[in-house]
């Protein structure tokens, strides 16, 4: 993609197997956020493709990208702002069941209100918060929501852009578990972006590493991390502090 002075992203070309979580690195203004975007459908980029199972997202027409976005859901970085204030968690919740309603078969109030429930206890809250707002909450539940909100349409894939950023360790380290959890029992692809390699290392399959927009090292998480061949790379894990020992084993999801 490229804007009128200079291109923003170039030259990225990176593919996720089913299941799998490719964590998408580098430093801010590397457009990581850019190519999260792209992927989504939300920005068009001015060359290449991106195709999901198949699927070709940059060309699909209206009807046919609203059909792929209950497949491909995002999570984004800040946990307050992607929430409506002037709405209960229950409104927020069941908001995707009524803009993605199908009219040949559709759904009564009561079973909403029942997949909102279920909804809430996979993300290890309870019924308590349905009557709440956004507010009422601290950083790392308002997280699980917008992730609860992003599973409850059943996707495949979930678009991860910075979902912790905001977050303290101990508090990123509890929704990085509920993440592992989740792909292990639903299934689920993740493209991962974060620029914390401690937190990718731990989620991610593989990782690709973006600097001023363009791809510069790619491959499994041992390799990049145990013998990065990029200088860019090695300073990328040089200046992220590792977490402490066991920060992912003394957490409860």
């Amino acid at each position: 993609m490229r804007t009128a002075e200079h291109p923003v992203v170039s030259d990225v070309s990176f593919s996720i197997a089913r299941g799998e979580t490719l964590g998408l690195v580098g430093e801010s203004g590397s457009g990581k956020s850019t190519v999260a975007r792209m992927v989504l459908g939300l920005i068009p980029p001015s060359s290449g493709e991106i195709h999901f199972d198949g699927i070709p997202v940059t060309s699909a027409s209206p009807a046919a990208l609203r059909r792929l976005r209950r497949r491909l859901q995002p999570v984004f970085q800040d946990p307050f702002a992607a929430l409506n204030p002037r709405m209960t968690i229950a409104g927020v919740l069941a908001e995707p069941f009524k803009i993605h309603r199908d009219s040949s078969s559709p759904r009564s109030k009561r079973s909403i209100r029942e997949e909102v429930r279920t909804l809430l206890r996979s993300v290890g809250m309870d019924d308590s918060a349905l009557s709440r707002y956004a507010h009422e909450f601290s950083g790392g539940q308002r997280q699980r929501i917008n992730i609860a909100r992003a599973l409850a349409l059943k996707p495949e894939m979930l678009v991860l852009d910075e979902p912790l950023s905001s977050l303290d360790v101990s508090v990123a380290a509890q929704i990085t578990n509920l993440l592992r959890q989740m792909q292990r029992e639903l299934g689920l692809t993740y493209l991962f972006i974060s620029h914390s390699m401690p937190l990718v290392r731990y989620l991610a399959t593989n990782i690709a590493v973006l600097c001023e927009g363009r791809l510069v090292e790619m491959g499994t998480t041992e390799q990049v991390c145990q013998t990065p061949r990029e200088a860019y790379t090695q300073a990328l894990l040089a200046a992220t502090p590792e977490l402490p020992e066991g920060t992912f084993s003394q957490v409860s999801n």
